[in-house]
C-alpha cells in the first residue's frame, strides 16, 4: 500500500496502520491521552503497541482549538525523556514526534525519532523545511489556516475541498524541491474547520487519493463527534470507531488514534469487507 523510509529502516504497510497518540502535557482535550510521568508512559506505549500500533506519536504541546503555544524549548524539555525512553525500551516501533519547530525536529530525530508530524507543514517555522530534507526523515503534512490560537477564527472558504487540494498541491512540490522524499497528507480535522465542514471533508475524503500520498486521518474523540451527540471526548470511543471506518473505506491510510485496539479492530473488518471472496 505504502512505504516509507525511516532513517534507512523501512516501514512497509499493505494494510492500513495505527498511530498512536501519546501527549506529555497537561491540556490535551482529552484527558485520557496526557501522560506527565514517564512511567506512565511507558506502560502506555507498551499497551499501545501490543495492541498493534505501528507508530506512537509524541506531542508536548496541545493543539486544540484555542491552545497558547510554548517555546521550543519548553516542549523538548517535556518529550526528550519520552523520545529516549520509548526508543530503549521498544527499539522496534516506529517513533514520530508532533511538532512544528525545526530545533525539536532536529534534536527528536537525534534523539531516536523516525519522523516529523507538523500540524502547520511547515509554515508556522521556516527552517522546519530544510531541517527536514537534511535529516531524511518521513514528513506528516496537516491542512490548517493560522496557528491553534486563531485557527477557529479562520473557517471561512469559497470551496472547501479545492482549498485543502490547492494547498497540498502547492505543499508537496515545495516539500520535493526541497528535497523531502516521504510526504504523508492530514487533512486536520478540526483544524480551521466548523463541524460541518469537517463532515463535507469526510464525506468527500476520497478526492485526496489523487495527490498520490499516504492520507492520515486524525478523528479521535474530536469536537466533531462529541459536540454532534451531544457527549464528551471521554464518552467518544464509539463514535471515533465510526467515523475510523468511515474513513477507511474512503481510502485512509493512517488512522491517528487514542485507542488502539478499537482502531486495529476498524482496520480488520474493513479489511474483511473489501476483500474479494476467492
Amino acid at each position: 500500500m505504502f512505504s516509507l523510509n525511516c532513517k534507512g529502516r523501512l516501514l512497509c504497510a499493505e494494510t492500513p496502520i495505527v498511530m498512536g497518540i501519546l501527549n506529555i502535557t497537561p491540556d490535551s482535550f482529552y484527558e485520557g491521552s496526557r501522560f506527565e510521568n514517564t512511567t506512565t508512559l511507558i506502560h502506555k506505549a507498551a499497551e499501545m503497541i501490543l495492541e498493534g500500533a505501528t507508530i506512537l506519536d509524541i506531542g508536548g504541546q496541545s493543539s486544540r482549538p484555542g491552545a497558547e503555544s510554548i517555546t521550543a524549548e519548553e516542549e523538548w524539555e517535556r518529550i526528550a525523556p519520552a523520545i529516549q525512553s520509548i526508543r530503549e525500551n521498544f527499539p522496534g516501533i516506529f517513533i514520530s514526534v508532533d511538532t512544528y519547530y525545526a530545533s525539536v525536529a532536529q534534536s527528536a530525530v537525534e534523539a531516536g525519532a523516525d519522523m516529523i508530524n507538523d500540524i502547520s507543514a511547515g509554515k508556522l517555522d521556516p527552517e522546519m523545511i530544510p531541517a527536514v530534507a537534511r535529516l531524511n526523515i518521513p514528513f506528516i503534512a496537516m491542512h490548517m489556516k493560522g496557528n491553534p490560537s486563531n485557527m477557529q477564527e479562520q473557517t471561512v472558504y469559497k470551496d472547501l475541498l479545492r482549498e485543502i487540494m490547492d494547498y497540498f498541491t502547492e505543499r508537496i512540490q515545495y516539500f520535493h524541491k526541497a528535497g523531502i522524499k516521504d510526504v504523508i497528507i492530514d487533512p486536520g480535522f478540526g483544524f480551521a474547520k466548523t463541524i460541518e465542514q469537517n463532515f463535507k471533508l469526510l464525506s468527500n475524503l476520497e478526492d485526496l487519493k489523487i495527490l498520490q500520498m499516504p492520507i492520515l486521518a486524525g478523528l479521535s474523540r474530536k469536537s466533531m463527534i462529541y459536540k454532534t451527540l451531544g457527549i464528551s471526548p471521554e464518552e467518544s470511543l464509539n463514535g471515533s470507531s465510526a467515523l475510523h471506518t468511515i474513513a477507511l473505506m474512503k481510502g485512509v491510510q493512517i488512522i491517528r488514534a487514542h485507542d488502539v485496539k478499537e482502531a486495529v479492530e476498524c482496520i480488520k473488518l474493513t479489511q474483511k469487507l473489501q476483500t474479494k471472496p476467492s
